[in-house]
Order: structure tokens, then sequence, then C-alpha cells
């Protein structure tokens, strides 16, 4: 089900708008300038740590804790044990074995999807036509329906959320490892429910509606081949582990983050029996992913930002559509322009003062190759200009 709704924005609801967004530009665009630099920062003192700490751990047997490595950063690899069992004590569920149990809940909820088409109109207004849609959907997270266009469709709250449960810690033989980091190492697989399941958990979480179990999970509902608003559907996951590997400070029995000599907390960890050098290239690599990302959207954003600051522009000439279309591809085109000015400036001064003697080195060679490129177009030049 749907309906469209058509609203008009007169020009100078629209400039106001723009003065706003021009505003909103600037914060943005001091935040990205903020964030790229932050970032070239955080890189190079996550590299030096990584770098330092590669050269400091030490590989220790798993079978007994020696307390000469005592504040020391060790590795250590085997088979995980966990200590306790993780349990929902609220439902009465739990995964014997496993490292951490994930109790997933969702309910029948509207969902509310729109579609906007937007008409210049002469003297700088807009004309807006929206359609709303209406649909019925599985959700984890509640829908709220208050903010939905059109009333009617209205979504009761979760009588219950997710939630996560962990064992305390687990062992890899005399070492003892948060059981919450341990478990996210692990593979999650769907915990079956039986009918009686279903009727437990319908009763200690006051859902007051009919239990069945479809596909191993437990629904609430008077017909659960045909859902209402309303209706509940749950779930339950195991993290199994078998081996894990961690890179820590060696602190009585347990494993801590370490502290490098820069202040960065280094702990490292990852399913399976991996070595400490590929444990550290892993941790290397998901840095320079990281580094590209936040770049990446530092540059988004600056973008947006310098769209937003010369919008007003766009608005000014929506006096006539079709000069306004002109200017708000030139404005666009400069907001990239000052873009990749700005973003990259910024990225090479944090570079110049995070890693100085890189950014000298680049310098230097960029300098001395457009010094070569100039001295051999004046050699190419000469000749031609020799007389004949």
């Amino acid at each position: 089900m749907s309906f469209t709704e058509t609203t008009t924005t007169s020009w100078f609801s629209r400039l106001k708008g723009a003065l706003i967004r021009i505003v909103i530009g600037l914060i943005l665009v001091v935040a990205c300038i903020w964030l790229l630099f932050w970032n070239e920062g955080r890189s190079v003192k996550t590299y030096r740590a990584l770098v330092e700490g590669a050269g400091l751990v030490v590989s220790v047997d798993n079978s007994r804790v020696d307390p000469a490595n005592a504040g020391k950063l060790v590795h250590v690899s085997g088979p995980v044990k966990p200590v306790g069992v993780p349990e929902d004590n609220v439902l009465g569920i739990s995964a014997e074995g496993a490292a951490g149990l994930e109790r997933v809940v969702e309910m029948y909820q509207w969902v509310e999807t729109s579609r906007s088409e937007t008409r210049k109109q002469l003297g700088g207004g807009e004309e807006t036509v929206t359609t709303y849609s209406y649909n019925k959907e599985w959700k984890r997270d509640a829908v709220n329906s208050g903010n939905f266009r059109q009333a009617g469709h209205d979504n009761p709250q979760m009588p219950i959320d997710d939630a996560s449960f962990f064992v305390p810690s687990a062992t890899i033989g005399a070492f003892s490892v948060d059981g919450r980091a341990v478990a996210r190492l692990g593979d999650e697989r769907p915990i079956p429910l039986s009918a009686s399941d279903a009727t437990r958990l319908g009763e200690a979480a006051a859902l007051g509606k009919p239990a069945s179990v479809v596909g191993g999970q437990a629904i609430f509902s008077n017909n659960p081949q045909s859902p209402e608003i309303g209706d509940i559907r749950m779930s339950f996951t195991r993290s199994d582990i078998d081996s894990a590997s961690f890179v820590g400070a060696q602190h009585g029995a347990g494993l801590v983050p370490y502290t490098t000599s820069n202040g960065r907390a280094l702990f490292l960890s990852q399913a399976g029996l991996v070595e400490a050098p590929a444990m550290f290239d892993a941790a290397q690599s998901e840095n320079t992913i990281i580094t590209w990302l936040v770049r990446a959207g530092g540059l988004i954003g600056l973008f947006i930002g310098f769209v937003f600051i010369l919008s007003i522009l766009g608005v000014i000439a929506d006096l006539v559509p079709f000069i306004g279309s002109i200017v708000r591809f030139g404005t666009t085109a400069i907001a990239l322009i000052f873009t990749l000015l700005i973003g990259p400036s910024v990225i090479a001064i944090a570079w110049i003062t995070y890693r100085p003697l890189i950014a000298v080195a680049v310098l230097a060679a960029g300098i001395a190759l457009a010094a070569g490129i100039l001295y051999l177009r004046r050699g190419k030049a000469a000749p031609a200009a020799a007389p004949a």
C-alpha cells in the first residue's frame, strides 16, 4: 500500500535552507580536515607500535606460565577451552562448550520507504512529489512508526531485545584469556529450538501469543504462516572455537593489552594456530585498509561539505531553472576540485608532521623528477632551435 504527497517549496524557503547548508558544510569541511590529519597520525602510531611489538614478542609454550616473562609481550597459541557456560539467564537457554551465545529477536513490523521526484519551477521554487510505500517485514531493530507520513501503520514496542552472552574466560593451556575476546573469533552456529524451548521462551518473555517452531526458530503468532504486526521470531546462535592465537602482555596467567613506547595498546588475536610474524603482518594489513577507508571517507565528506557551501549559487540561479542546472553542474565541479586540492594537501601536511623523513624523500624525488623532465625538454628544444 502507498500514497503520494505533493509539496511546494518557495524560492525564499530554499534560500534559507541553502544558508543553513553553508553552516553545515563549513562544519563538515573542518571536521573532515581534522579526520584526515588525525587518521595519518593514527596510522603511523599504529604502524610503529606493530613494528616495535614484532621486535619484542616472544613465542612461549602454553603448557606453563614462566614468571620471567611477566609484563613482556608474548605470543600464545593452542586449543581453546571455555571456562563456564554462556547462558541467557532471562530465557533459560545455554550453550555447553561454546564461548559465546547470542539471542536474536525479530518483530514483524511496518516499514516505510519513499521515492521522490523534484521539478524546478519558474521563479526558483520547487515542486516535490513523494510516494510513500508501506510493507510488512521481519526486523531486528525497532522501527519508529511515529515518524511515518501516513497514520494507521503503528508498530508496538519490542517486548524483548537482542542480547549477547560470553563465558568469563577461556584457557589456552596454562594461560587465561578474556571470554569475550575468544567468542569474537569463533564460528557462529544456530541452536535449533524445540517446541518445549519455544513454550518456555514465550512464558519467560511474557509474549502472550501461541508458540511454535519453524526451521529451528521460535515464532510467537496466532498464525505463523501469515504473521501479523507485533508477532515475534526468536533464535539463538552459539560461538565455537577449537584453537586460537593471541599476542599480549603476560599478566599473571592472563593476557592483557601491551602498552608500547608511543602509548598504543597492543593486543592481537586470530582463530587457529597462527605464528607471531603472520599475526603482525595481518595487523599491518588491517591498519593499511583502515587508513585508506578513512581517507576515502574524509574525501567524500569534504566533497559533500563543499557542495553544501556552494549550493546557494544553484538556488539563486534557479530563478531561471535552466540556468540553475548549469550552475549546479559548475559548482559540483568546483567542489570536486577543492576536494582534490585540499584533501591530499592535508594528508601531505600530516605526512610532513608524522613522517618527515619519508615526506622529504618523496618531495625530493618529485623535484628531481620534475627537474629531469625539464632538462630533457630543454635538451630536445635546443637542437630544434639551432640554425640549419
